[in-house]
């Protein structure tokens, strides 16, 4: 577990020379710590300070308690078990969500709980997930700049998505791409209610 903050204060540890809990951490990590479940009661000591957790390469699975880290803008949860069907809890302090290499299969789905639990995202990676083709993992480039253009029209405030800047260009094509979809998909459905 590495951390970082300010140097300890007298009466800050359980007895001399025994470490206890340090508060006002910015930064604490679990990565690399084979963890089933997230280490609450650790985490949670820091929330009115903690900044960035990292979490990465761990087993894990639920994050429901996060949203308690009122200063959090940078979640690390690479290379763990989340699914497309993750609940994360409302957490608008967050700006930087990494999840790279986990079980997210359906993009809607996993795009709809990030837009709406971390509503000033600006940097999302997701980099080898099925739900993010790339020629990491096997995806065409027609897969991939959909992709891009789903999620950034799904997420307007992106900055970055994995590893690219997100451009105005980008941005204009995307939103133009989705809207004429909904706009076709609109269409057929009132074509179908009216048959």
């Amino acid at each position: 577990m590495e951390t970082e903050g300010p140097p300890a204060a007298p009466g800050q540890y359980s007895q001399p020379g025994q470490p206890g809990p340090v508060l006002g951490l910015r930064s604490l990590s679990f990565a690399y710590q084979g963890l089933l479940e997230i280490p609450y009661e650790v985490i949670l000591a820091q929330q009115h300070t903690l900044e960035v957790l990292d979490l990465s390469y761990n087993l894990l699975e639920d994050p429901a308690l996060l949203g308690e880290l009122e200063q959090l803008s940078t979640l690390i949860l690479d290379c763990n078990s989340y699914s497309s069907h993750v609940k994360f809890p409302y957490m608008p302090s967050v700006t930087t969500v990494w999840i790279n290499k986990n079980k997210i299969s359906n993009l809607p789905i996993f795009v709809e709980e990030i837009h709406r639990k971390f509503p000033n995202i600006k940097i999302l990676s997701m980099m080898n997930n099925e739900a993010a083709p790339s020629y990491f993992n096997g995806g065409s480039l027609p897969q991939y700049i959909d992709y891009r253009q789903y999620v950034i029209s799904q997420i307007p405030s992106l900055t970055i998505l994995d590893d690219t800047e997100v451009l105005g260009k980008e941005r204009a094509q995307a939103k133009k791409t989705y809207r004429m979809q909904r706009i076709r998909e609109g269409s057929k459905r009132r074509k179908e209610l009216h048959r």
